[in-house]
């Protein structure tokens, strides 16, 4: 393989490949928590044409290639190959234009998903697409593993905020989908293959992105609720009374919250404990009214006994503080130690059953197991991070995947809700995929990638053992 990096080199230039050691450490792992492998080589092209060339060439040669974002992603689909190419899509970062009037944000994928929310406010837009990881995940990514993240409920998943895209095939071809109409029913909506694909069917290289109208005012109440039933009631009551004003509803267990909140220092902004913790944000176009809104509604909450106590921020230092413990989890590290993280869905009449089954399950197995649950109930998603402290470094993967695997698949779950398959999940496919779905999609990805080039052993790949 030498001599085809040398002829990579030669063509593309050392500034685009780099090889050995060179190789900085962060493209060797994403934040699965796999150990680090050393790719035969790092590219980083600098445009959609060289993007072209690189596959074209790592085509001829069988070589595999691992696209990169941000590298943010918990399910490995970003690890690299030890025999492949890594391509990092990073300099492909310039947004290259705001059409207020089609209301759209073209950009490459590189760009850091924060850039472009501030793009849009600066022009008096908003990128409905935010998750925790805002400032280092980039649209590529967010795009290939369709992310979600706080504001799901209000504004979909990444898919329904993309009008068009770019993309590079296995062989170089280029698939110029940019696409800026919201009505374009002309044949097949050929940019769906690629959301949410992995980098399995062709790599993202630009996009064009929905925008929405920059809502001015806001309004978030921080609740503590008796258990999981009278959240859903909760949910369900705001769903009623905000209607569209209703962006986030956010639920935290006290599994999560209790140590969170005393872990890091960040307290709470309720007086005692409840049986769960709930974030809602309400958005509008004035801010009385948005307030008011909010207001009544708690106090209705209050009223039919959803709602045990909760404040109301009055300022947006006050909402930062609101979320504080909620945007926590960069801290596992520094406050917990390693963990086995877990991004699942669940059917929202089951979730009460999934948390109790998935919290007890664990102390199970491992009685000294810490299990946080906490998520976006609004739309089905549960998130589940465990450690086991004598484990240290080597925590015990292999059983606490199963175990909650098996829980969600019995409660008629998702093995993942918005990070993708990967390497990490690829085993527990068939969990929530039937034999059918996983054939069409491996016979998808033999047209686009005949010699399995793009990401192999991830997700639906032949060599995931699915």
């Amino acid at each position: 393989m030498s001599d085809f990096i040398t002829s990579l080199t030669d063509r593309f230039g050392p500034e685009a490949i780099t090889t050995g050691e060179a190789i900085p450490p962060r493209y060797r792992q994403d934040w699965a928590g796999l150990a680090p492998v050393l790719p035969l080589g790092l590219a980083r092209p600098r445009d959609t044409a060289e993007v072209s060339g690189i596959l074209a060439a790592c085509h001829a040669a069988g070589v595999p290639v691992v696209p990169q974002g941000g590298l943010t992603g918990i399910s490995g689909a970003a690890h690299p190959e030890a025999a492949g190419l890594v391509l990092s899509l990073e300099r492909l970062n310039v947004i290259e234009g705001i059409d207020a009037d089609s209301g759209t944000l073209t950009a490459g994928a590189g760009v850091i998903l924060e850039t472009a929310q501030e793009a849009a406010r600066d022009a008096g837009l908003m990128l409905g697409i935010d998750i925790g990881a805002r400032g280092s995940c980039q649209l590529g990514g967010v795009l290939a593993t369709n992310a979600g993240g706080n504001t799901v409920i209000r504004y979909g998943m990444a898919r329904d905020h993309v009008l068009g895209l770019e993309v590079v095939l296995a062989d170089g071809t280029v698939i110029d989908g940019m696409n800026t109409m919201l009505k374009n029913n002309a044949g097949l909506d050929l940019k769906q293959l690629f959301i949410g694909s992995e980098g399995l069917l062709g790599v993202i290289t630009r996009c064009v992105l929905r925008l929405h109208p920059l809502p001015p005012a806001r309004a978030t109440a921080f609740l503590g609720c008796a258990d999981t039933a009278a959240t859903i009631a909760l949910l369900r009551a705001a769903r009623a009374a905000l209607g569209p004003m209703l962006s986030s509803f956010e639920v935290m267990w006290p599994s999560f919250f209790h140590y969170m909140s005393k872990a890091t220092g960040l307290g709470s902004p309720l007086a005692g404990e409840h049986g769960t913790y709930v974030i809602i944000e309400a958005t509008g176009f004035d801010a009385t009214f948005t307030r008011e809104t909010l207001e009544t509604f708690f106090e209705k909450a209050f009223e039919d006994e959803l709602v045990e106590d909760g404040v109301l921020a009055s300022s947006v230092k006050e909402e930062r503080a609101l979320w504080a413990v909620r945007e926590s989890p960069a801290e596992y590290e520094t406050v917990l130690g390693p963990v086995i993280p877990f991004d699942v869905g669940i059917p929202i009449p089951r979730m009460e059953e999934a948390v109790t089954a998935i919290e007890a399950g664990i102390a199970e197995l491992f009685p000294t197991a810490r299990a946080l649950s906490y998520g976006h109930i609004g739309d089905s998603n549960l998130h589940v991070v465990v450690n086991v402290p004598e484990a240290g470094r080597d925590q015990p993967h292999g059983p606490v995947k199963a175990k909650i695997y098996e829980i969600v698949r019995a409660l008629g779950g998702t093995v993942s809700a918005e990070h993708g398959i990967g390497m990490i999940k690829r085993d527990y496919l068939p969990y929530c995929r039937s034999p059918q779905e996983i054939a069409m999609m491996r016979q998808i990805k033999a047209l686009l990638d005949p010699k399995g080039i793009l990401n192999p052993g991830k997700s639906f790949d032949e060599e995931a053992g699915a």
